[in-house]
């Protein structure tokens, strides 16, 4: 039998490989295998190779030294594989899993003694170079590039183009890899020169891409950029556009001396462009992410500041570098609160604008800002050389001012449109302790109009004559509530909720919204303060025996008004509030039951309404009324029923007759007792209107005052259905205060129908 002779390999599958030149095999089958040799000039060489499937099933490979030593794998991507001595190595390109056809390519590259290698001169390192543009053939290892430049130089290298997919290494004259050129990053060249790029895409697609790769350190080809002082920047404004996300633009900035600058770059720009600043070694001085107010440069001199965009579209831009000195700032504010607000005005859109105020050492001051149309306004606090005070978080409010001198509130509104001119905020530089400005109240009493009277002016002072506990509510002239914050004597706060504990006789500050510093409310503000003691005095005392004696009457008079009744019901009771079923507004006043410390025990959004109150705590208890909000003035109807112990209402008689109630504006609830030997476990409750107008709605206690059905909705006739418990039950029905008059029927639920 003759053997058959080997096939030779086909053009490109096998045999010499030379570097930087890329083999091309049609197929390979099977379980063959194709043979390359590759001939490294120097020992401790670390040669790129790039094996690519074109098509078919996977394909691998591996290298092996002149003595058969395995050297590297090689897979999908380019590999680095680590040669010993200098002479020729094995490449045997082979299918993954021996089965199947395939179409490959096979390149190398030496990285100590490449192919060859195109010199960058030294003007492609200026910002202002267009860079260097090719192509990278299909299946290449690795193209080189080689430079000159100064040990310790800073590049600024970026992604060459292939959306992330072209990407390359510099190593230094020992080989060694310093930076990736991949991202946009900083590349400080901290070994010997001269030194080489190896460039390749990750897959070993053909992609164009253009090299850029500007010297940070001292750059050149960065338009200069004067520094801006405060108000509108004039010409020291800079404009550009960023074609893309890789692109980077510079601006040259030059220090006359050491001190802070705001960068400023317009709103839209704002949101997709990052920003950092480097002095003139290339080092990093500060970025956008953690100097979002300003930025120290730390001597006189030189500096770069890089824009980038985040987007893939082309961005444009306008930025402006302020001096925090004083150049353009306003004429100096007062801290008194009895001063009207600042409005500040915003020309331009990278504007920073400077507000001077004197201050004394230990002062805490509030910076408050908000503008006349939606924006975003930002202010902070600087110290006469524009370093900013009160950096650090803090649970107290305003800015505690470390020494007696100028200080100055720096600030901005955030966004700006194409058509814009004139934008402007408010501002109120105000001292929150020792406050000056503020109007006295003193404290008043319950069953009168708050102390505290209608005033055009944001704070208080709260002259409190004795330590203690009281009650501290801001209102609208519509009774809407104004929210507050109480402070002491040197501005921390004290309250913010409307219990609020004095340690000391003295006068404390209240400041409405005083801990919100995006809020300026001016001297046209009308609202009243009531300042109460805790615990109320001299109140009327109000019958627990709502259902049967007549309804308590009262009357707001002024917005911001507390009354109060003190109940009869000892310790331990339990209590509903009755009211008129159509009232609303100050006739439907919010009621708060405290016991006799002031502690609060339920109140009418829930427990005295809906469920009962069970009096816990010491007595005497009180009722704290107040109107709703809207609702400053008016009179109102109220009564509260004792619904624990035996019934002490009439009986319901079972069947289809019942009982009729009778209903009026002296007696709008009305109730009935089911003994426990007249029901069933479940019964069926009916009411219905016979005459008058209004509605009703019903509920069923037991004996310990648990509310077990209701309150229903209000109806003119309903029927209900109500598991009770053992024990006599109480039926109480509450209807508008109007005279009407209902017919109550109950029987068992399981019985049918007379």
């Amino acid at each position: 039998m003759a053997t058959a002779r080997p096939r030779p390999a086909a053009p490109g599958c096998g045999g010499k490989l030379a570097l930087g030149t890329v083999a091309s095999c049609a197929s390979i089958s099977g379980a063959r295998q194709h043979a390359f040799t590759v001939t490294s000039q120097v020992a401790q060489d670390i040669l790129l190779v790039r094996l690519r499937e074109v098509s078919g099933d996977p394909v691998s490979g591996r290298v092996t030294g002149p003595t058969g030593e395995s050297v590297c794998i090689l897979g999908p991507y380019l590999d680095e594989c680590r040669l010993g001595a200098a002479g020729s190595y094995r490449v045997t390109v082979s299918l993954t899993y021996s089965t199947g056809e395939a179409a490959y390519t096979l390149s190398a590259e030496s990285t100590r003694t490449p192919s060859t290698c195109e010199t960058l001169p030294a003007e492609f390192f200026s910002f202002a170079s267009p860079g260097r543009a090719g192509t990278l053939p299909a299946g290449l290892a690795s193209r080189c590039f080689t430079f000159t430049q100064a040990p310790g130089e800073v590049l600024q290298v970026s992604e060459p183009g292939g959306r992330g997919e072209v990407r390359g290494v510099i190593r230094d004259a020992t080989n060694q890899p310093l930076c990736t050129v991949d991202y946009v990053e900083r590349c400080e060249l901290n070994g010997p020169g001269p030194y080489r790029l190896f460039l390749g895409e990750m897959y070993g697609a053909e992609s164009a891409y253009t090299l850029k790769m500007p010297r940070l350190s001292h750059q050149v080809g960065c338009p200069a950029l004067p520094l801006a002082r405060f108000g509108d920047p004039g010409p020291a404004v800079a404009a550009g556009s960023l074609p893309t996300d890789t692109a980077v633009a510079c601006h040259a900035l030059t220090a006359a001396a050491a001190g802070p600058v705001v960068v400023r770059v317009d709103a839209f720009a704002d949101q997709f462009l990052s920003w950092a600043v480097y002095d003139a070694a290339g080092a990093l001085i500060c970025e956008e992410w953690s100097h979002a107010h300003s930025c120290t440069l730390p001597a006189a001199g030189s500096y770069t500041l890089l824009a980038r965009s985040d987007r893939w579209e082309p961005l444009p831009y306008q930025v402006a570098v302020v001096s925090l000195g004083t150049a353009g700032c306003a004429a100096a504010t007062g801290t008194n609160w009895d001063q009207p607000a600042l409005l500040v005005h915003q020309t331009s859109a990278v504007q920073t604008n400077c507000q001077p105020f004197r201050g004394e050492g230990g002062d805490r001051v509030q910076a408050y800002h908000a503008p006349t149309a939606y924006n975003s306004p930002y202010a902070w606090i600087v110290d006469e050389g524009g370093n900013e005070v009160c950096t650090e978080p803090s649970e107290e409010d305003g800015c505690v001012l470390p020494s007696t001198g100028t200080f100055r509130v720096v600030s901005y509104l955030a966004f700006w449109n194409a058509d814009d001119v004139d934008l402007t905020y408010r501002m109120q530089v105000r001292r929150l302790s020792q406050p000056v400005g503020c109007p006295t109240v003193a404290p008043g009493a319950y069953d009168a109009p708050p102390a505290g009277a209608l005033g055009g002016i944001r704070c208080r002072s709260l002259d409190i004559g004795t330590a203690g506990t009281y009650r501290v509510r801001a209102a609208g002239a519509e009774n809407d509530r104004r929210y507050a914050t109480v402070y002491d004597s040197t501005g921390h706060r004290l309250c913010t909720d409307e219990v609020c504990r004095f340690p000391a006789a003295g006068r404390y500050p209240l400041v409405l919204d005083g801990g919100t510093a995006s809020t300026v409310i001016d001297l046209d503000v009308t609202y009243t303060v009531a300042l109460l003691p805790l615990v109320p005095k001299d109140c009327p005392t109000v019958s627990d025996s709502g259902l049967q004696d007549p309804p308590h009457r009262g009357r707001f008079t002024a917005a911001g008004q507390f009354n109060c009744l003190k109940l009869a019901s000892p310790a331990g009771a339990r209590i509903v509030e009755l009211l008129p079923g159509e009232a609303v507004g100050a006739a439907a006043p919010r009621v708060s039951v405290v016991d006799a410390s002031g502690t609060q025990v339920c109140d009418s959004s829930w427990s005295l309404r809906e469920y009962r109150c069970e009096l816990t705590g010491q007595a005497p208890f009180f009722a704290v009324l107040d109107a709703a909000g809207g609702s400053p003035v008016g009179a109102y109807s109220l009564a509260f029923a004792r619904v624990d112990g035996p019934p002490a209402c009439p009986v319901l008689p079972a069947g289809d007759t019942g009982a009729t109630a009778t209903t009026g504006a002296d007696r709008f609830a009305v109730c009935f007792s089911i003994p426990a030997d007249q029901r069933a476990a479940q019964e069926s409750i009916t009411w219905q209107r016979t005459s008058g107008i209004g509605d009703a709605r019903l509920s069923v206690f037991d004996a310990e005052g648990n509310r077990y059905c209701g309150p229903t909705a209000y109806a003119v006739q309903r029927t209900v259905t109500c598991t009770l418990p053992a024990g006599p039950v109480t039926v109480l029905l509450e209807a508008d205060g109007v005279d009407a008059t209902y017919q109550l029927t109950h029987r068992p639920a399981t019985a049918p129908a007379a």
